[in-house]
């Protein structure tokens, strides 16, 4: 079994016509919950019954922010401010995780969220200004296209 690269796992935005990475990660994640339901009754006293209720998942990204809205920007990628405007306006993004793009093959997930943070970091003297954001999804996750 070989190993995947984190190099190679990359998220990306739908942008009504096609799916844009979203530049330029330097790690992302994608992390999901299914919360508990415990009870007890008097037929079963002392016994704790656990039962699973709903599943959440959020995906998690942090980049290095390039311009990709202005002119002369790169937009065929999304970057912070092209996802700073998709947070203003409350948009429901789809997205897509490719857990290997050098493989044709590879699994891919897919799913819709909103993004729900979002952070921009400046430094100073030569640091570069790096974004981090979380996109809560909503719905299913699944590993069919809808865009195909």
């Amino acid at each position: 079994m070989a190993s995947i690269k984190g190099n190679n796992n990359i998220v990306y935005i739908w942008d009504a016509t096609a799916y844009k990475p979203i530049a330029c990660l330097t790690s992302n994640d994608l992390t999901s919950t299914v919360s508990i339901l415990e009870s007890t009754t008097k037929c079963t006293p002392g016994v704790v019954t656990k039962t699973p209720g709903t599943f959440s998942y959020t995906i998690g990204v942090e980049g290095e922010f390039i311009d990709t809205t202005s002119a002369g920007g790169d937009d065929t990628k999304s970057s912070w401010d092209a996802l700073f405007d998709l947070q203003q306006s409350l948009t429901l993004v789809e997205w897509k995780i490719d857990t290997d793009v050098t493989v044709v093959g590879s699994p891919k997930y897919y799913g819709t969220g909103y993004l729900t943070d979002l952070a921009l970091t400046a430094g100073s003297g030569d640091e570069l200004t790096t974004f981090s954001g979380t996109i809560g999804g909503t719905g299913a996750v699944v590993q069919v296209d809808p865009n195909a």
